[in-house]
C-alpha cells in the first residue's frame, strides 16, 4: 500500500483532528445530547491518539495498516439509533477522517468496511 504522506505530515494532521475533538468536548454540553456528543468526541481523540503515537515511531504504512484493522475490528452499528453507540460511532469517524486525509482508495475502505460484523443487539 503506497502512502504518499510522510510520517510528520500525518502527525501534524492527527494533531489537528485531536484538536478540533477537543473543541467538541468543551462545546458538548451546549448540544441536545451532551454526554452521547462528549463521548463521540472522546473516542475521536484516542484514535487519533493512537494513530499519533504509531505516526511517531512507524512507517506511514503502519499507521495506515493499523488504521485499517482497527476499522476491520469496530462492530457494524448503522441503522441503530443516532444517540446509540457513541463510542463506536467515534472511533469510525476518527478512522475515516484519517482515511479521508491521506487519500486512502476508497476501494480498499469499502473493502475493510464490508469485513465488519454487526453489533450484537
Amino acid at each position: 500500500m503506497k502512502v504518499t504522506l510522510s510520517s510528520e505530515e500525518i502527525l501534524r494532521g492527527l494533531k489537528h483532528y485531536r484538536r478540533i475533538a477537543k473543541q467538541d468536548l468543551l462545546r458538548a454540553p451546549e448540544t441536545p445530547t451532551p454526554q452521547a456528543f462528549t463521548q463521540h468526541a472522546e473516542a475521536r481523540r484516542e484514535v487519533y491518539g493512537q494513530l499519533a503515537d504509531l505516526a511517531e515511531q512507524g512507517a506511514p504504512e503502519d499507521v495506515v495498516v493499523k488504521a485499517i484493522d482497527l476499522y476491520k475490528g469496530l462492530p457494524f452499528v448503522n441503522g441503530h439509533h443516532e444517540e446509540s453507540h457513541p463510542e463506536i460511532k467515534g472511533q469510525e469517524n476518527a478512522l475515516e477522517n484519517f482515511f479521508l486525509m491521506i487519500g486512502l482508495d476508497p476501494k480498499i475502505r469499502r473493502e475493510a468496511r464490508r469485513e465488519r460484523k454487526p453489533i450484537a443487539s
